[in-house]
C-alpha cells in the first residue's frame, strides 16, 4: 500500500432503516497515522457511519475499501480481522476481570497441559499486557488490577489498549472523553496522539470541539446523513465548524452564546 492510499475509505455509503434515510452517499477517507474528527448534531449519521465501518451494519449502497482493496464486512469480526477496531462509548469492559484479562479477552495466549489440553496462560498474558501498556505509555498500578477499581480515564485507556493489542490499523472512538473528569480528558487525548505516532489511524467522534481541535489533523462534518464540510484543522476554526454543524456554510459569525462542548 502506498503512502497516498487511505487505510480505510468509504465511497457513496447509504444506509436506510425502513423509510428512514440514516446516510446518503457519504464519503470518508482516513490515512495511516491520521486522526480524523467526525462531528455533527444528534441524528447527523455519525454513529451509523461508524457502525458501517466497524462491520455492524451492512450498507445499502456504496463501497468500502481497506488499504485500497474493495471489502465487504459482514460482522465486527470481519472488521477486526482487517485491522479495524471500535471503542464504544460504554467501553464494554468486564469490570470483575483484571486488566490483562480484558486486554486479551477472547484472544488469550494459551499453553498445553498434559500435552494437548489448552489452558489460558495468565502469566504470559500479564507480561504481554504490561509490554503493550508500556508501549502506549499507559500507567496503571498493576495489570492484575480489576477494571472496577480504575478511574474513568484508566478504563478508557484499557479499552484502547485492548483495541490495539492485535495490530489494529484503524481505531474508531465514540465520544471517548464524554464521561471523564477534566483532569483525565487530556490523558486520553494524548493517548490518541500516541496512537497516531504508532502509525494507527484514528476516527474520533466527539461533541467536544476542544478535543477535536486538540488532537485531530482533519475534520469532517455530517449534516442530515450527508457530507456537509471537510477541512484540515489548520484551514478552519471553531466558529466555522459550529456553523457547519448547524448547516451553515456562510462566513457569518456564530453567536457567542452558541457553544458545543
Amino acid at each position: 500500500m502506498s503512502e497516498s492510499t487511505p487505510v480505510i475509505e468509504a465511497r457513496g455509503i447509504s444506509k436506510y432503516f425502513g423509510a428512514v434515510t440514516a446516510l446518503e452517499e457519504v464519503n470518508l477517507r482516513l490515512m495511516k497515522g491520521e486522526v480524523l474528527g467526525v462531528v455533527g448534531d444528534n441524528g447527523a449519521g455519525k454513529s451509523t457511519l461508524m457502525k458501517v465501518l466497524a462491520g455492524l451494519y451492512p450498507p445499502n449502497k456504496g463501497e468500502l475499501l481497506i488499504q485500497g482493496q474493495p471489502t465487504q464486512l459482514h460482522s465486527p469480526r470481519d472488521a477486526r480481522d482487517r485491522g479495524i477496531e471500535m471503542v464504544y462509548q460504554d467501553l464494554a469492559l468486564a469490570d470483575n476481570m483484571r486488566i490483562h484479562e480484558n486486554i486479551f479477552l477472547g484472544r488469550e495466549l494459551t499453553r498445553k497441559t498434559l500435552g494437548f489440553i489448552p489452558l489460558v496462560d495468565h502469566k504470559a498474558n500479564a507480561v504481554r499486557a504490561q509490554g503493550h501498556l508500556d508501549k502506549l505509555r499507559i500507567q496503571v498500578k498493576s495489570v492484575h488490577q480489576r477494571v472496577e477499581e480504575l478511574s474513568g480515564g484508566q478504563r478508557q485507556a484499557v479499552a484502547v489498549a485492548r483495541a490495539t493489542a492485535f495490530d489494529a490499523q484503524v481505531v474508531i472512538m465514540d465520544e471517548p472523553t464524554a464521561a471523564l473528569a477534566i483532569k483525565e480528558v487530556r490523558k486520553v487525548l494524548d493517548l490518541i496522539k500516541d496512537l497516531r505516532n504508532h502509525g494507527i489511524g484514528v476516527i474520533l467522534i466527539s461533541h467536544r470541539l476542544d478535543d477535536v481541535f486538540y488532537v485531530s489533523d482533519r475534520i469532517m462534518v455530517l449534516f442530515h446523513g450527508r457530507n456537509f464540510a471537510e477541512a484540515p484543522l489548520s484551514k478552519t476554526d471553531r466558529n466555522e465548524v459550529i456553523g457547519w454543524i448547524m448547516g451553515n456554510k456562510s462566513q457569518e459569525t456564530v453567536p457567542a452564546s452558541m457553544d458545543v462542548n
